[in-house]
C-alpha cells in the first residue's frame, strides 16, 4: 500500500483530493459507499450502503461513520492522483540512453573541472535543433545522495567520493582547512575576499609610525573642530570613567562594561584604548575591533567616532567600518574598526586566533542574538590560545553579572546613564487617570479563564500564568482604597492576554494631547496589525487629520522613504506621534520623544522542536524591554512612560527575552560550527551561556543529514562544505548551487537574495488591496511568489536603465522599496563572486550568458526551487465552504494550513497542479505558509526525495518519500527512477568537483541525462490534467477546477 496524504496531520489532513469521477458525478460522504466496506463491517447485515447496520448503538455508530469516511477519503485520494506518463518514442529513447550511460558508451569520461559552458546562442540553437527545451537541467544533488545511500555498496562509493572531494576542496580558495597558511595563500585570499583585507595584517611595532601617530594626535588637540567635539565628549558619563576604564583594560584580559543608554560607552571606550596606546608611543600595535548587532549601528557609530576625531570615516584614517557588501576601512595599524558580528565569524574561518587583532570589543551582548552567543563561546576558548588578546564585553546593566561569571568572574565597571528622570505609570494609573471604560464589558477576566484559552505555552510560561491566575484576587484587594471600584472592575475586563486594547491607547493619546506639554509621543506595539489598526483609529478622528499632527507608522513593511520623517523635529505647534515595533527600543533613537506608551507586548519567534515549526506570538515584554522603552522618554527633558500592564503582571515579567539560541532553528549555526572546525556540535553548544535543548540540536543535525550537508559521522559532505561557506541558511544555499549548475543563475540569485534578506514589497497604510493587486499583476499568473520577485526585480532593472525618474515611478507604482532592491542586487553579486571562486560558474557576473542559458524558462526555475526547498511541500485540495471558497492547503505534518495573505496564491482558485513548495512555515493565529510556488509532478519526482515504486490495490504507483504519490505504469516508474539515479550521480560529481555544465558537448553524459529529463518535464508541463487523465495529454493551458464535493466545509 502506498502512503496516503495522511502523514500525521489529523482528520482533515488525511483526506484525499477531491476531483470526483470521470463522468463528472458528484459524491458526498453520505452517498453510495464501498460495498466491500459494508459487507466487511456490517457483519453480513443488510441495509443501505451509506447507513450503519441497525444493530449498532451509540458510540458504535460514530465509529462506523469514522471508518466509512476514512475509506471514502482513501478512494477519493486514489482517484485524484496525477498520472506520470511518457509516450512510446520517449520511452524507447530513455531506455536506450540508460543502457548507453550504464555501459559507458557515451565516450571517454571527461574531467568535469575542464568543462566550460557554451554561449547562449549556440545552446539555444542546439535546443531548437533537437526539439528539447533545456529548461530543466541538472537535478538535486541531495536527493541523489539519499538514493545512493540506500545500499551498503553505494554508501561506500559515496564515502569515497566525499573523501576525494575533500582533498579537492582543500586546494581551493576557501580558507577552512588545517595546516599553516603561507603568505602567498593569504594574499590569494585577500584578493578573493575583500572582507579579509583588514584581518590579514602583520602586527609588528613600527617606531616611525608610532612617532607619527603621537605627533598627529597632539596636533589634532589644537584643531577647533576636535576641541569642539571634545567638549561634547567630556559631558558624557563614560568620559569621567576614562582613567578607570583604561587601567582595568590594561591590567585584565577580560572586562565587562555595563552602562545605561546614552552613557557613551560604544563611541568612547574604543577611543580611550587607541588614544592610550598612541600616547604611550605604541600606537602601531593597537588594532581595536568592535562588533555591532546591526549593520546600521556599525555604520552610524563609526561615522560618529570619526567625526569626534575630526576625520572622515575610513579612507585610511583612524576609524572605519565593515559590514556585509560594504566597507570603509581605516589605516592598517593604530585604528578602530566597527563591524557586524557576522564579519568576525567569517574572519575566524581564515584566522582562528584573530592574530592581528589586539582588542576585541563585543557590544550590545545583552541582546543575546544567535551570532553573539556563539562568538562568546569561541572567544572564551580563544583566550586560552592568545595571552595577548584583550576582550571588552559591553552590556546593559541588568545582566552584567551573568557575563562576568561566564568569563571566570572577570572585573566589571558600571557607567551611569545620561537621561532625564522619567515618571512611570501602570495600567491601573492610566485607567484611573483617563477614567477609561472598555466598550465590550462582557469579556471574562483572564484569571477566570484557562491559560491563554488553550494556547500552547512553554512550561515556564504556563507556570507564570498559573501564578498570575492564583494571585489576582489578592492583588485586586490591595488596589481597594487606592483606586476606584470602577477602575478595579475595568482592570479585570482589560486583563485579556491575547489582544491589545487600541481604544485605550487612543484615549490615552487624546489625554496626553489635551493635558500635557509639547513633545513627541512614541507608542510601542507588537506588530503590523496593531500599528495599522491604531493608525486607522487615529485617522478616523477629525483632530488627528489636521496639520497639527504628524503620524508616522514604523515597521519593516512600511516604505522607508516615509520613515525618514521620524528623525525630523516638527515645527512648533505640531506634535509627532510615532507608532513602532521594538525597532525603536535600540535600533533607532528619536531625540524629541517625551511620552512613551508601552503596549506591553512584543512579537517573539520561537521554535517548536516537537512539531518542527516556528511560531510567532505576541508575548509580554521583559523587564529589559520595559526599561529600554522607558529610557526613550528621557532623552531631551523629563518624560513620562505609560505601561499598559498592571502591577501584578509587572512583578511577573521575565528579566530578559529568551536568548535567540534557545528559540530558533539551529541548522545554519551547526554548519558554521563545522566549517570553523569547532568539534562536535553538541559538545560545543554545551559551553554556551544558555545552552539550547538537546532536542533542538538533534533535530538540526537530522535535518542537515537529510539535506546531505552532514554525513553520519557529523562531518561536512562536499555539499555541506559549499552550503556552510554561503552566507545564507542551508536550503537557500542549495537553491543557489542548483541555479548555477542548471544555467538559470540570475533569476535564482534574485530569489535567494530576497529570501535571505527581505521581501522588496512594502504595504502602505490604506492601500493594502491596491498593493496586493499590483503584486498579482507582477506575478504574470505564475502562481509563484518566488517568480513574482524575479519579475519585479527585472522590471526595476529595466526602469533603472532608463533613468532615476523612471526607477522612482516604477517603485512607487508597484509598492517596491528601491533600497531593498539595491541590496538584493548587491547580494547577487556577492553570491556570484563566491560561485566563481569555487568553480561552479565561469564568471562573477550574475548575468553572464553562459550561466543563464535557461534563465528565461519559468518551468525550470520552479524545478530548481523544488531542489532547494524540498521537503517543504504542501498539497492543494478543493474547498466546498460557501464562506471560504477557493482551495484548502495541507502539509504532511500539520494537516490543514493557510497560505499567508501576502502571497499571490492566497486567493487563487484554480491551479495547474496540486502541489506547492514553500520557504517558511510559521504559526501565529494559524499555521501560515510564506513564499510558495505551484510545482509539477516531474519536478517533485526528479528534485524531491527517495522514489519508491509499489502497487496500491489495483493501481501501479510511483511515490516521492512514500507520501507524494502518483499513478504510473511500472515500466515507466522504473525508467523514471533509473533516470533520477543517473542524475543524482551526475550532480554528486558536480558538487564534489565544481565546474559549469558542458552544454556544448552534446554527447557527454551531462547533456544526455539532462536533455532526457528536460524533455520529460517539457512533455509533462504542456498541460495539467484532471482526474483519470495523464498530465501530458490534456490541452495546453487547461486548469483544474476544484468543484466536486469530496470534502466538508470549514
Amino acid at each position: 500500500m502506498s502512503s496516503r496524504f495522511a502523514g500525521g496531520g489529523g482528520r482533515r489532513g488525511r483526506r484525499g483530493g477531491g476531483r470526483g469521477h470521470r463522468d463528472n458525478s458528484r459524491e458526498r460522504w453520505d452517498r453510495g459507499g464501498s460495498s466491500s466496506f459494508d459487507q466487511e463491517d456490517q457483519g453480513g447485515a443488510s441495509g443501505p450502503r451509506d447507513r450503519p447496520p441497525p444493530h449498532l448503538k451509540g458510540r458504535e455508530i460514530g465509529l462506523w461513520y469514522a471508518r466509512y469516511g476514512a475509506v471514502r477519503r482513501k478512494q477519493a485520494d486514489r482517484r485524484s492522483r496525477a498520472v506520470v506518463h511518457m509516450d512510446e518514442a520517449r520511452e524507447q529513447h530513455i531506455t536506450r540512453l540508460l543502457n548507453s550511460v550504464q555501459n559507458d558508451q557515451l565516450g571517454p569520461k571527461r574531467d568535469s573541472r575542464d568543462a566550460r559552458a557554451s554561449t547562449s546562442y549556440s545552446r539555444q540553437t542546439d535546443a531548437r535543433d533537437s526539439s528539447h527545451c533545456y529548461f530543466d537541467g541538472d537535478l538535486p544533488e541531495e536527493e541523489k545522495i539519499k538514493a545512493e545511500v540506500k545500499s551498503e555498496d553505494e554508501e561506500e562509493e559515496d564515502f569515497t567520493k566525499c573523501s576525494i572531494s575533500r582533498e579537492t576542496v582543500k586546494d581551493e580558495p576557501p580558507d577552512n582547512w588545517d595546516g599553516d597558511e603561507e603568505k602567498e595563500e593569504k594574499e590569494k585570499k585577500i584578493k578573493q575576499e575583500k572582507d579579509l583585507e583588514y584581518l590579514f595584517q602583520e602586527v609588528v611595532r613600527d617606531q616611525s609610525l608610532d612617532d607619527y601617530l603621537k605627533s598627529d594626535f597632539r596636533n589634532k588637540t589644537f584643531e577647533p573642530k576636535y576641541k569642539e567635539m571634545l567638549k561634547f565628549r567630556e559631558k558624557l558619563p563614560s568620559y569621567s570613567k576614562k582613567e578607570d576604564l583604561v587601567e582595568l583594560i590594561n591590567s585584565n584580559r577580560v572586562l565587562v562594561v555595563s552602562g545605561e543608554t546614552g552613557c557613551g560607552k560604544t563611541t568612547q571606550v574604543t577611543q580611550f584604548i587607541l588614544d592610550d596606546y598612541i600616547n604611550r608611543g605604541v600606537g602601531s600595535l593597537c588594532r581595536v575591533v568592535c562588533t555591532q548587532p546591526r549593520r546600521i549601528s556599525a555604520i552610524s557609530v563609526a561615522e560618529r567616532v570619526a567625526a569626534e576625531r575630526g576625520e572622515s570615516v575610513g579612507n585610511g584614517n583612524s576609524c572605519g567600518y565593515q559590514i556585509r557588501l560594504q566597507s570603509r576601512l581605516p589605516r592598517r595599524q593604530g585604528s578602530i574598526l566597527y563591524c557586524t558580528t557576522g564579519i568576525i565569524l567569517q574572519w575566524l574561518r581564515s584566522d582562528p586566533t584573530l592574530s592581528s587583532i589586539s582588542h576585541l570589543v563585543l557590544d550590545e551582548i545583552h541582546e543575546r542574538n544567535l551570532q553573539s552567543d556563539v562568538l562568546l563561546i569561541i572567544v572564551k576558548d580563544l583566550l586560552r590560545m592568545r595571552d595577548d588578546l584583550k576582550v571588552i564585553l559591553m552590556s546593559a546593566t541588568l545582566n552584567a553579572e551573568k557575563f562576568s561569571k561566564y568569563f571566570d568572574n572577570c572585573p566589571m565597571i558600571h557607567i551611569p546613564g545620561l537621561t532625564f528622570p522619567v515618571e512611570e505609570f501602570l495600567l491601573e494609573d492610566v485607567v484611573e487617570m483617563i477614567r477609561y471604560r472598555p466598550q465590550n464589558q462582557d469579556r471574562r477576566p483572564a484569571w477566570k479563564r484557562g491559560f491563554w484559552q488553550g494556547r500552547q505555552l512553554r512550561s515556564e510560561k504556563e507556570a507564570k500564568e498559573a501564578e498570575y491566575k492564583e494571585s489576582w484576587p489578592c492583588y485586586a484587594r490591595t488596589l481597594q482604597g487606592r483606586y476606584s471600584d470602577s477602575t478595579i472592575q475595568t482592570l479585570e475586563v482589560l486583563d485579556s492576554d491575547d489582544k491589545i486594547d487600541l481604544e485605550l491607547i487612543l484615549a490615552l493619546i487624546c489625554h496626553i494631547v489635551r493635558s500635557e506639554e509639547e513633545g513627541a509621543i512614541l507608542v510601542f506595539l507588537p506588530g503590523w496589525d496593531n500599528i495599522s489598526g491604531l493608525n486607522d483609529l487615529l485617522m478616523a478622528q477629525t483632530m488627528f487629520r489636521s496639520d497639527r499632527f504628524v503620524i508616522i507608522p514604523l515597521h519593516s513593511l512600511m516604505p522607508t522613504v516615509n520613515q525618514t520623517q521620524v528623525f525630523k523635529r516638527p515645527p512648533p505647534g505640531v506634535r509627532k506621534i510615532v507608532i513602532a515595533t521594538n525597532i525603536a527600543e535600540t535600533s533607532i533613537t528619536i531625540d524629541d520623544v517625551v511620552y512613551v506608551i508601552d503596549g506591553g507586548k512584543i512579537k517573539e519567534t520561537n521554535f517548536d522542536t516537537n512539531n518542527n515549526i516556528s511560531t510567532m506570538t505576541a508575548e509580554w515584554v521583559s523587564l529589559a524591554n520595559a526599561k529600554q522603552r522607558k529610557g526613550r522618554a528621557g532623552r531631551v527633558c523629563p518624560g513620562k512612560c505609560y505601561h499598559l500592564y498592571n502591577g501584578l503582571r509587572a512583578s511577573l515579567l521575565d528579566a530578559y527575552q529568551l536568548p535567540e539560541i534557545m528559540r530558533t532553528p539551529l541548522e545554519e549555526l551547526c554548519l558554521q560550527i563545522k566549517i570553523l572546525k569547532l568539534g562536535s556540535i553538541g559538545r560545543f553548544l554545551e559551553k554556551a551561556l544558555d545552552r539550547p535543548t538537546e532536542e533542538a540540536v538533534n533535530l538540526a543535525i537530522k535535518n542537515l543529514r537529510d539535506l546531505n550537508a552532514l554525513d553520519h559521522t557529523e562531518n561536512l559532505t562536499p555539499l555541506g562544505f559549499h552550503l556552510a561557506r554561503l552566507p545564507v541558511e542551508p536550503h537557500i544555499g542549495k537553491l543557489i548551487l542548483f541555479g548555477a549548475l542548471l544555467g538559470c543563475l540570475d533569476p535564482v540569485l534574485t530569489i535567494a537574495a530576497s529570501l535571505s534578506f527581505k521581501d522588496p514589497f512594502f504595504i502602505p497604510l490604506g492601500k493594502e488591496k491596491m498593493a496586493d493587486m499590483r503584486r498579482r499583476t507582477l506575478s504574470r499568473n505564475s502562481k509563484s511568489d518566488h517568480l513574482t520577485i524575479v519579475y519585479a526585480f527585472q522590471g526595476w532593472e529595466d526602469a533603472k536603465r532608463r533613468g532615476g525618474r523612471y526607477e522612482r515611478e516604477y517603485c512607487w507604482d508597484n509598492f517596491l522599496s528601491a533600497n531593498t532592491l539595491q541590496m538584493i542586487h548587491n547580494m547577487k553579486s556577492q553570491f556570484a563572486e563566491h560561485l566563481k571562486h569555487t568553480g561552479f560558474v565561469s564568471s562573477k557576473d550574475p548575468k553572464d550568458p553562459e550561466s543563464n542559458i535557461n534563465s528565461d524558462n519559468e518551468k525550470l526555475i520552479k524545478a530548481v526551487i523544488v531542489a532547494g526547498l524540498y521537503p517543504k511541500v504542501a498539497t492543494i485540495r478543493p474547498s466546498h465552504s460557501k464562506k471560504r471558497p477557493g482551495v484548502k492547503v495541507y502539509t504532511q505534518a500539520d494537516g490543514k494550513v493557510n497560505i499567508h495573505p501576502k502571497s499571490v496564491n492566497a486567493e487563487e482558485k484554480e491551479f495547474n497542479y496540486t502541489w506547492l513548495i514553500y520557504h517558511l512555515k510559521m504559526k501565529t493565529s494559524s499555521i501560515f505558509l510564506y513564499d510558495c510556488t505551484e510545482v509539477s509532478p516531474f519536478s517533485l519526482l526528479f528534485f524531491g526525495g527517495d522514489i519508491t515504486i509499489q502497487k496500491d490495490e489495483d493501481q501501479e504507483t510511483i511515490a516521492v518519500d512514500k507520501w507524494i504519490v502518483f499513478r504510473s505504469p511500472a515500466r515507466i516508474a522504473h525508467l523514471v527512477k533509473s533516470l533520477k539515479r543517473e542524475l543524482d550521480s551526475l550532480l554528486q560529481e558536480k558538487i564534489s568537483n565544481p565546474a559549469p555544465v558542458d552544454w556544448q558537448n552534446r554527447q557527454s553524459k551531462d547533456c544526455a541525462v539532462i536533455t532526457a529529463i528536460i524533455d520529460l518535464i517539457t512533455t509533462q508541463e504542456r498541460a495539467a490534467g484532471s482526474s483519470g487523465r495523464t498530465w501530458a495529454s490534456a490541452p495546453k493551458g487547461q486548469h483544474i477546477y476544484f468543484n466536486d464535493a469530496d470534502d466538508d466545509d470549514d
